[in-house]
């Protein structure tokens, strides 16, 4: 597969998972303030390590959302740096990333 067309599948998967990233900091501050349910924090920092990290810095910033809780910022940063040691794990093995996402046997 191409190197472009490696890149294209990396940053269309990054888009639509910062997209996610980004709602889901938006319901946990809405739950937090009216005391419902709340997105697990090991979910918030899953999305940031699969590369929705973007998405969530820009959430944590524009809900003032998970920005005090020093503890949640450290393991926050170590998903976007192991998120980087991943793709660049990925890019140095030759791996195509559209092949480790599942096909639904297409």
């Amino acid at each position: 597969m191409p190197i472009l067309q490696n890149i294209l599948y990396y940053i269309a998967a990054v888009f639509v998972l910062s997209i996610v990233s980004f709602a889901l900091y938006g319901w946990d501050k809405r739950q937090a303030k009216v005391k419902g349910w709340r997105v697990a924090e090991k979910n918030l920092h899953l999305l940031s390590l699969l590369g929705g990290w973007p998405g969530a810095i820009v959430g944590q910033k524009y809900f003032r959302h998970k920005t005090q809780k020093q503890s949640f910022r450290s393991v926050f940063w170590l998903t976007v740096v192991l998120h980087f040691c991943a793709v660049g794990y990925m890019l140095y093995k030759g791996t195509n990333l559209i092949d480790i996402i599942p096909h639904a046997g297409l």
